[in-house]
C-alpha cells in the first residue's frame, strides 16, 4: 500500500491484510541500502498472527519517494510521523542494522509511541572504514561487495554461488547483490554516513524504557554478539538471543529461528 508522509509517496508491505488500528502494529524497517524485501518472511507470518504490518521503504529506497535522510535522528522522526500517516497511536519496531539504530532512536526520544522495540545486529556504534564510505558515495559496485561479503555468515558463503539461502531456489549473497544494485545512486553512502555519524547509542539505550530484543548473529563481522550484548546491558529490560552460525543478516540467514524469538517476545496471536 502507499501512504504519504511529510508530502513523499511511501511503500509499505503489510504482509497481505490491510492495516487495522484495532490490532497490535509493528513497524519494520530496513537497514542501509535495503528496502522491505528482506523482511518476507517476518511481514507475511506477523500479519497472519495478529499484528498490522508496515514493512517499510524507508525515504528514497525501493518505491518510496524522495531522498534518503542522513541522520539515524532524521530517520527516527520520520517513523513517528508514518506512524500518524497510517493513524496509529503506537506501535512495536523492529529495525535491522541502520534500522536497529533508527528504532533504537525512536524509542528513546518518543517513548509513548512506541511499545516494544527488537533490534537485529546492532551496536552502539557502527563505524564504517573510510574506503567503504567513499566507494559507496561514488556508486562503486566494489561498496556492495564489501557490505554483502562482510555482512553474510557461513550460510550465505555456502556452496560455489554462494547459496546457503533456507528458501529453495534463491541464494542470499546474489539476492543481496541485486537489491543493492536496485538502490538509486548515492543512496547507500547516505546511509552509512549515517550509521557511521550516530554516536548515540549508548544514551538512547539508557532511555529505552519499553521491553527491548535483541537479535545477535554469533558470527557477526559488522556488528559483533559481544557489542550487541553490552548495549542491551544499558536498556532497563532486555532479552538477548544470539543465533549460531548467522552474521549479520539475521532475518535472512535464520529466519525461522528470528520468527520464533519475535513470535514469543511479541507475544502473537493468531488472528
Amino acid at each position: 500500500m502507499q501512504l504519504t508522509v511529510n508530502g513523499n509517496p511511501v511503500f509499505i508491505h503489510t504482509g497481505g491484510r490491510d492495516i487495522d488500528p484495532a490490532r497490535p502494529a509493528v513497524v519494520l524497517i530496513h537497514g542501509a541500502g535495503m528496502d522491505h524485501s528482506v523482511w518476507s518472511l517476518q511481514s507475511r507470518y506477523l500479519a497472519h498472527h495478529g499484528r498490522s504490518v508496515l514493512a517499510v521503504d524507508l525515504p528514497g529506497h525501493g518505491r518510496s519517494g524522495g531522498g534518503p535522510l542522513d541522520s539515524i535522528a532524521a530517520i527516527a522522526d520520520w517513523v513517528i510521523a508514518l506512524l500518524d500517516a497510517a493513524g496509529l497511536e503506537r506501535a512495536a519496531l523492529v529495525g535491522h542494522s541502520m534500522g536497529a539504530l533508527v528504532a533504537l532512536d525512536a524509542a528513546a526520544r518518543h517513548g509513548g509511541r512506541v511499545e516494544e522495540v527488537a533490534l537485529l545486529g546492532v551496536a552502539e556504534r557502527m563505524p564504517v572504514h573510510p574506503d567503504l564510505l567513499a566507494a559507496a558515495h561514488a556508486g562503486e559496485q566494489s561498496a556492495i561487495e564489501m557490505v554483502i561479503g562482510w555482512g553474510s555468515g557461513p550460510r550465505g558463503h555456502g556452496g560455489a554461488q554462494g547459496g546457503g539461502c533456507p528458501t529453495p531456489g534463491l541464494a542470499l549473497i546474489p539476492g543481496g547483490r541485486r537489491l543493492m544494485a536496485s538502490v538509486r545512486p548515492g543512496v547507500l553512502g547516505v546511509d552509512l554516513a549515517a550509521c557511521n555519524d550516530y554516536g548515540q547509542g549508548a544514551d538512547a539505550a539508557a532511555m529505552v524504557a519499553c521491553p527491548a530484543l535483541f537479535l545477535l548473529g554469533a558470527l557477526d563481522k559488522m556488528t559483533p554478539a559481544k557489542a550487541g550484548r553490552s548495549l542491551a546491558a544499558r536498556v532497563k529490560t532486555s532479552q538477548v538471543v544470539v543465533l549460531p552460525q548467522t552474521g549479520h543478516m539475521v532475518m535472512t540467514e535464520s529466519p525461522d529461528s528470528v520468527l520464533e524469538a519475535l513470535a514469543s517476545f511479541l507475544s502473537l496471536r493468531r488472528g
